[in-house]
């Protein structure tokens, strides 16, 4: 399987015994560092991804299975780790490599970059999970000034060795040396520009060698060194190199995005190169054996002929669909199709590869299970097990439940608006976006990432880079001019469900003057634009989008196989009777948690709330009171009949009161600019301060000091630990009682309309078991009065909000007064680390970037602490009462790893945001089945 054959260049005798020295001294070592591939067998196989990563086992299985792998050897992940630990690797890992290194230029006849047949490698990481893009990789190493002419003159190709040396010097050079690819991009550029070539391959043999010439200087003015002619020296650093990546800030940054344990570390595989570039009888290629946007069973992918790899995924070049490759070489086609036929049904997975074509001769460089959407795995799950690949119980693995968020993806409103399609791309990510364009990451995580005014973005790229990864996370959709379905743009989005669109050649992005160009208009950074990744479509202006629906058959179908293993009941947290009927059509079993606060804020009920806080004695704060009660009647009842036959679990008033008044320093301020303002502006005060008794501009004076004074009196310097929650409710009874009252009234109503209603009262902040009681007997007294008064009792229970350290510590205590717990993950973990959550993301950054934090505590839930309490608590109340109801209702209650974690401590239920429901049914029931079936789900995504 060599590159090309020729007659073996004569050996050099010193290097063949220090190899010999070398293989001697190997098998002292106790670890196997280094697994050759060759020749029709290898020493690992597809199993050992924990080993040889994700490319290493599959480079050894299709090795195994007599596909035609070009050869060469994985250097395994404990080298990695062992680089990470020491800054550098052990003395067997230099011998081992430099044996396997030594078997491969055997079994090719051909030594590393010497003789008049030169062997040249590629160099590639390979972690067990799949990190399209986020690592390195080096080509053509062992092209040297000397092995460069004999490459010419082995294939009569001057222009394919020069090209090939050039790419060697940029890939080393950005990838070893750490000078920036932008560097070299701007002298091969300015070579085309000076040589009016329009593509790469215009630029003839003689300007390569002048490219090559200029990139040299460029490495000596940035490196301070020379480009290194040594072959091995080049092997050695770029080893090192791809070893160093891994801790690179993308890599990091999509590790901390997917879950991915820093530890893991990746694999480097060293290979012989077959090259796609030699002319019009080669190219370059990647595919899937299914559609990775929508499922569909169909060829897809895309090549590029007289390419190397790299030129398809970063999508400098846009290539051709695959199909056409029928046409230019058939037979190979139908090669293709066949090998990677065979690679899905041994898989029983839908396959991701890599392909290049050697004057008309294939070579498969990697397979793996392809990154997919929601929509596409959840098909491609359903298709494998109509044709008999997989069990249905192994499809329920095959969706991540992140992944189902693409079947609540929103559509563009495109009703009654003139739409302006300004240009149409590839749809490489399905679902709509709407935004603001920015042209870099660094100001994509400025406007949308962690400032206060978060605002909508659109990436706007003319090709993304992994090193783009940070802006892709925050951004709402990406938009890139050039590159394919199979681009990083592409792969990427897809993996995060974000909208995509891809390739749209009509659109001019110049990064640099921070402005797109398309049909002769002109768009600058904070233009808006829509995009439409289920089409293509590329649409001038803000359109409003329209919100999913969760009826989708195969869906549907996937939960129902699903469905029967869960044990978890997931609710949601809605508010308003509107939020309970979504969360009821995504399939939730209930509501976890209703925020009677979010109901005082609507432009009736305001005014009157306002009222009952600036009271200053019980009988003012009653009559307001009385007023707001029919209000809150009506709010209940909606929500007791969208949830017929549900649980609604109501928690009492929970927030500090002043967040219904102005804010004390802009009240200071109006005061202050009282005297000198004019009419105009005392008109604009009159109406802000309206629910407060201003009714003309003289009443401002007397006003706006009498409400300073009681802004002041409720003002706290540390408000999330102040007066809250159950405080609230014993210092003011009457707002505990009116709520109850509220409560027990509508779930009379609308039972004697035939609803059957479920109501839990939770009591928040309660730290002590007094502070229960206290409350509970108030909700206990009042609803005994609503059913004497109506002559009819409802069942309903008394709980409370595990939301403070001290009550998981005394929750057998307090399961003595509260009939069910509800843990408040989103306070619990601001009060066990002792971060603000609003305040967090000045420090949050810094803690990721150094891996003190792995993640955002406020994402996925702290197992080792916020999670022990969580255990605890749990544990501690049912010792008390066995039959203790037990949940969560913090955002972490649809984040699947956090679900996972209740499952495994015996939670009753989660709670979370409607449009989180479907994640946490799907989450709550493979964690249910990997225990039952003893299987783990793998990454599709």
């Amino acid at each position: 399987m060599a590159t090309i054959t020729l007659p073996e260049a004569p050996a050099q005798t010193g290097k063949q015994e220090t190899r010999q020295e070398a293989k001697q001294d190997a098998k002292k070592s106790a670890t196997k560092y280094v697994y050759f591939f060759g020749g029709g067998k290898a020493d690992g196989d597809g199993k050992m991804k924990d080993v040889l990563g994700g490319k290493g086992a599959g480079l050894a299985e299709m090795t195994n299975a007599g596909l035609p792998v070009p050869p060469g050897f994985t250097i395994q992940t404990e080298a990695c780790r062992e680089y990470m630990r020491n800054g550098g690797v052990s003395k067997d890992v230099d011998r081992q490599m430099e044996d396997a290194l030594a078997k491969l230029e055997a079994l090719q006849g051909q030594k590393l970059g010497a003789g008049e047949n030169p062997l040249l490698v590629s160099v590639r990481s390979g972690a067990k999970f799949s990190m399209p893009g986020m690592m390195d990789t080096i080509l053509n190493l062992g092209l040297n000034d000397k092995s460069v002419e004999s490459l010419a003159r082995l294939t009569n190709n001057p222009r394919f060795a020069a090209d090939s040396y050039r790419r060697l010097i940029q890939m080393f050079g950005n990838v070893v040396l750490d000078i920036e690819k932008s560097v070299f991009d701007e002298v091969f550029d300015h070579k085309k520009k000076e040589k009016k070539a329009k593509l790469d391959t215009d630029l003839d043999a003689k300007a390569l060698q002048e490219v090559i010439a200029e990139y040299k200087k460029v490495v000596k003015k940035h490196a301070k060194r020379d480009f290194p002619q040594d072959p091995h020296a080049q092997l050695v650093m770029a080893r090192d190199a791809v070893f160093r990546s891994w801790q690179n800030d993308r890599a990091k940054t999509y590790r901390r995005i997917n879950n991915i344990d820093d530890m893991l570390g990746t694999a480097v595989n060293v290979q012989a190169m077959v090259f796609g570039n030699l002319g019009d009888t080669s190219g370059t290629g990647v595919g899937f054996t299914r559609n990775p946007a929508i499922g569909t069973k169909e060829f897809y992918g895309e090549f590029l002929l007289n390419a190397q790899g790299e030129d398809v995924v970063s999508g400098v070049r846009t290539p051709v669909p695959i199909l056409e490759l029928h046409k230019i070489m058939p037979d190979v086609y139908n090669q293709l199709r066949d090998t990677t036929t065979r690679l899905e049904k041994h898989y029983k997975d839908m396959q991701d590869f890599e392909f290049t074509i050697q004057d008309g001769k294939l070579y498969m460089l990697q397979t793996r299970n392809g990154k997919r959407t929601g929509l596409a795995a959840v098909r491609v799950a359903l298709q494998m097990v109509e044709e008999g690949l997989i069990t249905k119980e192994e499809a329920i693995f095959r969706v991540e439940p992140n992944q189902l968020y693409d079947f609540l993806v929103p559509r563009l409103d495109e009703k009654s608006v003139k739409v302006e399609v300004l240009a149409t791309g590839l749809p490489a990510s399905p679902g709509a976006a709407v935004g603001q364009i920015v042209f870099t990451a660094d100001e994509a995580v400025k406007m949308a990432g962690h400032d206060t005014e978060k605002k909508p973005v659109i990436l706007v790229r003319a090709e993304t880079t992994p090193e783009d990864i940070h802006g892709m996370e925050v951004a709402k959709g990406i938009l890139t001019s050039r590159g394919g379905m199979t681009s990083h743009a592409a792969v990427v989005t897809r993996g995060m469900g974000k909208c995509c669109v891809a390739g749209a050649g009509d659109i001019a992005v110049d990064e640099k003057k921070g402005e797109m160009r398309v049909k002769g208009q002109v768009f600058k950074e904070g233009d808006w634009i829509s995009l439409d990744g289920t089409t293509g479509r590329v649409i001038k202006g803000k359109l409003n989008t329209i919100p999913p629906k969760a009826d989708d058959p195969e869906l549907l179908k996937l939960m129902g196989w699903a469905e029967p293993f869960r044990k978890l009941r997931v609710r949601a947290n809605a508010d308003i009777p509107r939020d309970a009927i979504q969360a009821r059509a995504f399939g939730a079993e209930g509501i976890g948690l209703c925020r009677t606060e979010h109901m005082f804020f609507g432009e009736e009920k305001i005014p009157h709330m306002r009222a009952m806080i600036l009271a200053d004695n019980e009988k003012d704060r009653r009559a307001a009171l009385k007023k707001l009660l029919p209000m809150q009647r009506a709010d209940f009842a909606g929500v007791f009949k969208a949830m017929d036959g549900l649980p609604v679990t109501i928690r009492t008033l929970d927030p500090p009161l002043h967040e219904f008044l102005p804010r004390r320093e802009d009240l200071m301020v109006d005061i202050a600019m009282l005297p000198s303002s004019g009419a105009k502006r005392k008109k604009e005060l009159v109406r802000a301060y309206r629910d407060y008794g201003v009714k003309v501009a003289g009443d401002l004076k007397k006003v706006l000091p009498t409400l300073l004074a009681r802004v002041e009196q409720l003002h706290e310097f540390n408000p999330m630990l102040g007066h809250r929650g159950c405080r609230l409710g014993i210092t003011y009874p009457e707002i505990t009682e009116m709520q109850a009252r509220a409560i027990f009234e509508a779930a009379v109503e609308v039972t004697k309309k035939g609803v059957k209603v479920l109501p839990e009262v939770m009591i928040p902040l309660v730290a002590m078991v007094k502070e229960m009681a206290n409350q509970a007997a108030i909700v206990r007294r009042v609803a005994g009065e609503v059913f004497k008064e109506k002559g009819m009792k409802i069942d309903y229970m008394v709980g409370t909000m595990i939301e403070l350290p001290r009550a998981a510590l005394v929750a057998d205590e307090i399961a003595k007064e509260a009939e069910f717990f509800s843990f408040g993950t989103n306070d619990l973990t601001q009060t066990t680390f002792g971060f603000s959550r609003d305040d967090v993301n000045k420090v949050l950054p810094t803690y990721l970037a150094e891996g003190i934090l792995k993640q955002d505590p406020f994402a996925a839930l702290d197992r080792e602490g916020v999670g022990q309490l969580v255990k605890m608590a749990t544990e501690r109340g049912r010792k008390t009462r066995p039959t203790l109801k037990v949940g969560i209702c913090g955002e972490h209650g649809g984040e699947p790893s956090s679900v996972e974690f209740c499952h495994q401590v015996g939670l009753n239920y989660v709670s979370c945001s409607p449009f989180r429901v479907l994640t946490a049914r799907l989450a709550a029931a493979q964690a249910a089945a990997a225990e039952t079936l003893k299987v783990e789900g793998g990454r599709t995504k």
